[in-house]
């Protein structure tokens, strides 16, 4: 009996020990993610730009000209990341003639800042760059693709941003759920006890970053989009689990669609899923941003 009661302790105190760094991890990731960024390849024919966001940073992003009519994207990677990881998707909408634009959200890649907010100061600079958009590709119909906090950022702060199209990635409904999954998921056998510190967790990143948890609830949101949305998760994503993104997507308005893709998790889905993604992908940004008619080579290779 004694050895059973021993034990218990230990097993719960390594799982405290455990689940405390698991909330160390958390709150590291509300520090920067700085990063050099090299040339883009010749082959995207990008231009290096810079525009002032109300987050307080200098925003750096790629321009990449597109053809007239054709429609420009607004490219938003996730946390921790930079415009770097959108230049595949950049290199495809460009071969299909849309301008594109691809910016570091503040405290990442070469846009300064201090904090990841995890969407709330991001949602500025989202701002910032559809703006930016708008003006360098006057006339176009604009769409954007955000990839996690990417996502979260164009429907928080004073957003939904301004967009014809959306498409969302593997975007949380809320912050809690965002951490509280990413505290199960790293602590695997004993994620159950890990989910029990979400709220200390969500305590650090307030006081690190000023951020509430009222900010980050892009569930609260998405239902003010007029605009189409295409919205994309992975069934096996253990950090917004596939029931969360159906529970997202019931609070969008139509006209919406919604691609699970199969087997894939929190990671790059148009790596994964390379061939569907440029068929559905492109298709919905073709369909609703195009202003001229006429087949392009996207739409000969439909049919």
């Amino acid at each position: 009996m004694r050895y059973s009661s021993v034990r218990r302790k230990v097993v719960f105190g390594a799982a405290f020990a455990t689940s405390m760094q698991a909330v160390s991890g958390c709150a590291f990731i509300t520090g920067p993610s700085p990063a050099v960024i090299a040339p883009p390849p010749s082959t995207l024919a990008a231009e290096n730009v810079r525009f002032q966001s109300e987050s307080g940073s200098r925003i750096h992003a790629w321009y990449v000209r597109g053809r007239p009519g054709a429609g420009a994207v607004l490219l938003l990677h996730g946390v921790g990341s930079n415009r770097t990881s959108m230049e595949s998707r950049a290199a495809f909408l460009h071969d299909e003639g849309f301008t594109v634009l691809a910016p570091d959200f503040q405290a990442h890649g070469e846009s300064p800042g201090e904090h990841t907010t995890f969407g709330a100061l991001e949602s500025l600079d989202a701002e910032a760059a559809m703006n930016f958009l708008r003006t360098v590709a006057p006339g176009e119909r604009i769409g954007v693709i955000g990839v996690s906090m990417g996502g979260a950022a164009t429907l928080l702060g004073r957003g939904p941003i301004s967009a014809d199209a959306f498409v969302l990635e593997s975007v949380y409904p809320t912050i809690r759920n965002a951490v509280s999954d990413r505290l199960a998921t790293w602590l695997g056998p004993l994620g159950g006890v890990g989910r029990h510190f979400t709220s200390t967790a969500l305590r650090i990143i307030h006081s690190q970053t000023g951020v509430t948890e009222a900010d980050l609830q892009p569930i609260r949101r998405i239902g003010s989009v007029r605009a189409p949305i295409l919205l994309i998760s992975g069934t096996a994503d253990r950090y917004t689990p596939i029931a969360e993104a159906e529970s997202l997507f019931v609070q969008v308005r139509s006209p919406k669609m919604f691609w699970p893709v199969s087997g894939a998790a929190h990671e790059d889905l148009y790596a994964y899923a390379k061939a569907e993604y440029s068929k559905r992908v492109g298709g919905f940004l073709e369909q609703n941003l195009r202003s001229y008619s006429g087949s392009s080579a996207l739409t000969a290779a439909r049919q």
